[in-house]
């Protein structure tokens, strides 16, 4: 397979975490002392149109600077503003320009649940969502072996946190469901060629056993994308670029809350 940019970003995570001297049992201990969560799995299920899971996005590695001074107060605030069901905060510094305080300071300017939008290779990553306050982490399967998936969901489980699953194919999303994942992320962008294959998530939609709440991510462009991945039978998508250089997120947002 050829190389993506996910390799080079995992293995600088995977460094970092090999160089980190803090114990997991410690962190463990930490997280279940946190307050109770949110609830992102259930603010999209009690959601009755498509919800949207409004993110947080100051730059990517795929078209550099998006809004790279923005106020994580100020758009939490336009996106409660605008019919967000959640909000997804990056946390990479390096890739993403993001940080532990953009999702702090977002989710203290609103009542949305949060995803940690970053990279999480090892166990004590998933204890440090819940430590900083998201609601929900990310899990990418293209990331993580079959025992990692299956043993940070049920960390994800022991400390209240829910945990989106990420997949890209029909293979990953196999390997999701064997590991017990129950909020499912499509990402419609190819991690090689950077392109968005609205079909692939149709496609992969359709796989998926009732009961999943299905996530769409990537290359949501507008309110046609949002109604064709509605119809597929999507409960919720994810949107970044769209919202953070729209020069009104409130409205474009709301054009996303479609039936």
């Amino acid at each position: 397979m050829a190389s993506t940019y996910l390799d080079s970003i995992l293995q600088w995570h995977r460094k970092r975490a090999h160089e980190d001297a803090r114990t997991f049992e410690d962190l463990r201990l930490a997280a279940l002392a946190c307050a109770p969560a949110r609830g992102f799995a259930s603010a999209i299920s009690t959601t009755p149109h498509l919800a949207v899971i409004a993110e947080l996005k100051r730059k990517s590695p795929s078209k550099g600077d998006l809004n790279i001074d923005l106020d994580p107060a100020d758009i939490a605030s336009m996106y409660q503003q605008g019919g967000a069901s959640c909000m997804s905060v990056l946390t990479d510094v390096n890739h993403f320009g993001g940080s532990v305080s953009d999702l702090q300071s977002a989710r203290s300017a609103c009542s949305l649940p949060v995803i940690r939008k970053d990279f999480s290779v090892d166990a004590r990553d998933v204890c440090d969502a819940r430590i900083m306050g998201a609601d929900c982490v990310l899990l990418i399967a293209a990331a993580l072996s079959d025992a990692e998936l299956a043993s940070f969901l049920a960390l994800s489980t022991e400390i209240d946190i829910d945990a989106l699953v990420e997949v890209h194919d029909e293979r990953e999303l196999d390997r999701a469901l064997s590991a017990g994942a129950t909020l499912v992320g499509v990402n419609q962008r190819d991690l090689v060629t950077f392109e968005v294959d609205q079909d692939r998530a149709v496609r992969v939609a359709a796989m998926m056993p009732k009961g999943i709440i299905k996530v769409a991510e990537s290359g949501v462009r507008g309110r046609d994308d949002a109604l064709a991945l509605r119809q597929a039978g999507y409960d919720a998508v994810l949107v970044g670029e769209h919202l953070v250089t729209s020069s009104d997120p409130i409205r474009a947002l709301t054009d996303l809350c479609v039936d």
